[in-house]
């Protein structure tokens, strides 16, 4: 049986080729992903360990106590705390470290680097080993500035130049004294770093006299543990902690590989959902493959052979399949892993330099992948080949499917399908956070209800497009009765082209309807001309505000400030407004009382709200973070959004009690509304900063579509590997259907048809299949976008329904097009059968 199976690998060579293409596209997005997250990890940690190269011990701040709790104000480190730790036994020197956020701006004023990716911190003396200067020398005073590398080439400065930058506050213009280079992984990343000398740090930073970190070097012969016990015995337990360079290594190592965890695993989603696909192609090519040879495995059958070993040489032929698979996929997804690294090179996202790593775990994943779903789609044909008994195999009683079968298959898929309409019907009705796992569970219900329902539903659907093949003659008829002639061949061609459609249509719909509530959101909302934040997300200076709000056509204003409170027992943070201005910029829909905020009178959110059993005329007690407390009254419940949200009250009573007032935005109205003139006018009186930025509502809404544009078009090209293999599925299905039909095609050619009518006859079935597949998972992604819809309008009041009947129509056109394309070697193949030859043909 061993060498039957053998041979019929060689005997099929060309027609398993498809199979063989279909696992091996699916594998090799395996191990690319694979090689790709394990390659990018691998070089971020050697370049991390690189960073700590320069530390034996950090010392930090302990910011709780050895109960666990945290403590009140942040313990500092201060320059007897770094001359102590420099004095123990073992040290050979001790480091200050100071950092922050810091914006550099390019020779035309914008940005340099992706927001929070823009640092800043110190320059240790004038020669300090963490950060080699490749030219210049180190800064002194507040005039001079080092930048990075990377950030010089991409700008374009070099030493002498001057360059814009900000902190937090005005923008400062000192001259590039130096350039260096680092391994910090955030400027591999694409971001920048500036560093000052450390008093002007430390000033800029807010930290004065103070440090963020302090480094100790170990001297010669002392290890990082001894040295680390010697400073624990030296320093203040309860004011710092102390940790080794190798466990901060180690840490960082950690984290990279959490943070590529998940970049890993959404790959491996999309890479699962083109190996699901590919497993109805080898299925489909494997039952098919079978039913050819019905009568020779009777014959077997008949010369002894049991259905164990009929259904063992189905299996091996299946493993010689899978691992011919494996092996290429293996080798294409090192290419492919190489490959994405180069594209984000060209994308200018730069990474650390590494070589490809090909772990064990990788080549045993793309084999065992390549080898367990072949063998297990081939499963199911060989036991149903082994099964027929060898007389009826002989005879082809065994040809069509008993009304039995088809009844119980139909009752079944009934089941599965209406099963899944109602758990995601339910899903709707939870709120977010409880829904999704009953939302997944219905649509994998679904999915498996339609799959099983596709070759009864294939009969109506394909009907309804009798009046157009009418059109082509002769060749539309039977291309129609060769799309029904066998339903589950044709329900599982469709079904690969099905799932591939309905992800991407739901999350076209997805997309689009949030993109739509998120504009509504912000002019239904928000009635100032502009919000005004830092480019980090960080806390703005307050002195923003009043700059923003002493310019000569701003009518109203108002900083949206952040504070800490305790009510019953409870954290809740407070937005601190202008009392009198927030009225004029924001336009909440009020459910309970009015939307009043000055003295002691606050508004809340409905959802605020109902968690503290609020209503309007409510008082409460809150605890501010100085320990001081005051009661307040609910004059009004509004509806919340993402945007503004929780419990608002007037900044004259929330800032006398923070220790440091910072605001996260500024909302600002002007006399003549938002324009291009205003806009400029505005970021002129900030002094053109780059580290604020000015947005009116449609720049927002635009920063949020730049988001999902770009989520949506990597689901587009991650999915259009999942559509590749369908294609495969749908060329392997007819080139295999032809073959079987050779002896039906011979005599349509003897009769009268000539080779232009069968190639249009192979390609029409080709287009009827593929539109067929369209339909089902265009309507399949419509209904599972509106579901997921209705559970995130739970949390978005604004959320709406939006169809994109263009794009749909586009997809639709799509899977014509794979049609078409897929028939174009079958219908070649099937013209040049010579006719006397097919006629002969079993």
């Amino acid at each position: 049986m061993f060498r039957t199976a053998l041979r019929n690998v060689l005997a099929h060579k060309a027609r398993l080729l498809m199979t063989v293409l279909a696992v091996m596209l699916g594998v090799a997005f395996v191990s690319g992903t694979l090689v790709f997250t394990n390659t990018i990890s691998d070089a971020y940690q050697k370049s991390s360990a690189k960073g700590f190269d320069q530390v034996d011990v950090a010392v930090r701040p302990e910011y709780q106590d050895s109960r666990g709790n945290q403590v009140g104000r942040t313990p500092e480190l201060t320059r007897a705390l770094l001359d102590k730790a420099a004095g123990v036994p073992g040290a050979a020197s001790a480091t200050g470290v100071v950092t922050g956020f810091t914006a550099v701006a390019d020779k035309d004023g914008k940005l340099v680097g992706g927001d929070w990716q823009s640092a800043g911190g110190n320059y240790w003396g004038t020669d300090d080993p963490r950060y080699p200067l490749v030219s210049g020398h180190a800064p002194h005073g507040e005039d001079e500035v080092l930048i990075d590398s990377a950030t010089a080439k991409r700008a374009g400065y070099r030493v002498g130049d001057t360059v814009r930058l900000s902190v937090d506050g005005p923008v400062l213009t000192p001259t590039v004294s130096g350039i260096f280079t680092t391994d910090d992984g955030n400027v591999a990343a694409g971001g920048s770093l500036a560093l000052f000398d450390t008093a002007t740090a430390q000033a800029l930073f807010g930290k004065k006299g103070t440090y963020d970190e302090i480094d100790v070097r170990a001297a010669a012969g002392t290890s990082q543990t001894a040295l680390k016990a010697e400073l624990d015995k030296a320093l203040p337990a309860k004011l710092v902690e102390t940790t080794t360079g190798r466990q901060l290594a180690d840490d960082q190592a950690k984290a990279i590989s959490a943070s590529m965890s998940s970049l890993k695993q959404g790959l491996l989603v999309f890479a699962g959902i083109a190996l699901f696909v590919g497993t109805f192609i080898i299925a489909n090519t494997f039952t098919m493959l079978v039913a050819q040879r019905t009568r020779e495995l009777a014959l077997l059958r008949a010369v002894g052979a049991s259905r164990r070993q009929v259904t063992r040489s189905v299996l091996i032929e299946a493993f010689a399949v899978g691992a011919v698979a494996g092996v290429t996929g293996l080798a294409a997804g090192v290419g492919i892993g190489a490959g994405l690294r180069s594209l984000l090179g060209s994308f200018g996202a730069s990474m650390p330099d590494g070589p490809l790593v090909i772990s064990p775990g990788t080549v045993v994943t793309a084999l065992a992948v390549g080898v367990l779903i072949t063998m297990l789609a081939a499963w199911l044909p060989g036991r149903r080949a082994a099964k027929i008994p060898p007389v009826a195999a002989m005879s082809s009683v065994h040809a069509k499917a008993t009304a039995k079968s088809l009844v119980l298959r139909n009752t079944l898929g009934s089941l599965f399908a209406a099963a899944g309409i109602a758990v995601v019907l339910a899903g709707t009705r939870m709120n977010a956070d409880t829904g999704q796992g009953a939302m997944g569970l219905g649509a994998v219900l679904l999915i498996i209800g339609v799959f099983i329902l596709t070759p009864l539903l294939s009969r109506p659907l394909i009907a309804a497009a009798a009046p157009v093949l009418r059109a082509f003659g002769v060749s539309g008829k039977l291309a129609r009765q060769n799309s029904v002639r066998n339903p589950r061949r044709t329900a599982a061609t469709a079904s690969a082209l099905m799932i591939g459609l309905t992800l991407i249509t739901g999350m076209t719909v997805m997309a689009g309807s949030l993109q739509t509530s998120i504009d509504k959101m912000a002019s239904s909302a928000i009635r100032a001309d502009y919000v005004v934040s830092m480019a980090n997300r960080g806390p703005l200076s307050p002195g923003v505000e009043k700059k923003l709000a002493s310019a000569a056509d701003v009518t109203a204003s108002s900083p949206l400030r952040n504070g800490e409170s305790r009510i019953d027992g409870e954290t809740e943070y407070l937005t601190g407004v202008d009392g009198a201005a927030i009225g004029k910029l924001t336009d909440l829909k009020v459910t309970d009382g009015s939307f009043t905020v000055g003295g002691t009178r606050v508004v809340v959110d409905e959802d605020r709200a109902k968690d503290l059993g609020w209503k309007a005329g409510s008082r409460f007690t809150a605890h501010f973070e100085d320990g001081k407390a005051q009661r307040l009254t609910v004059a009004g419940v509004y509806e919340g959004n993402d945007m503004l949200n929780g419990i608002i009250l007037d900044n004259k009573v929330l800032t006398p009690h923070l220790s440091d007032p910072a605001d996260m935005q500024v909302m600002v109205k002007t006399a003549d509304g938002a324009s291009a003139a205003a806009k400029d006018r505005l970021e002129k009186v900030l002094g053109s900063n780059p580290a604020i930025k000015v947005q009116d509502k449609q720049d927002i809404s635009d920063e949020i579509a730049q988001t999902f544009t770009l989520m949506l078009n990597m689901v587009y090209g991650l999915l259009g590997m999942a559509v590749i293999v369908a294609v495969l599925g749908v060329i392997n299905t007819l080139a295999m259907s032809v073959f079987e039909r050779a002896q039906e095609i011979g005599m349509l050619r003897a009769i009268g048809l000539d080779r232009r009518a069968v190639k249009r006859m192979v390609r029409l079935e080709s287009l009827v299949i593929s539109l067929f597949g369209g339909v089902l998972g265009i309507g399949l992604g419509v209904f599972f976008g509106w579901a997921a819809g209705e559970l995130l309008g739970t949390k978005m009041p604004t959320y709406e329904l939006v169809l994109p009947y263009g794009r749909m129509t586009v997809f639709l056109l799509l899977a014509g097009v794979v049609g078409v394309l897929a028939a174009l070697w079958p219908a070649r193949r099937a013209a040049r059968l010579n006719m006397l030859t097919a006629i002969k043909a079993e």
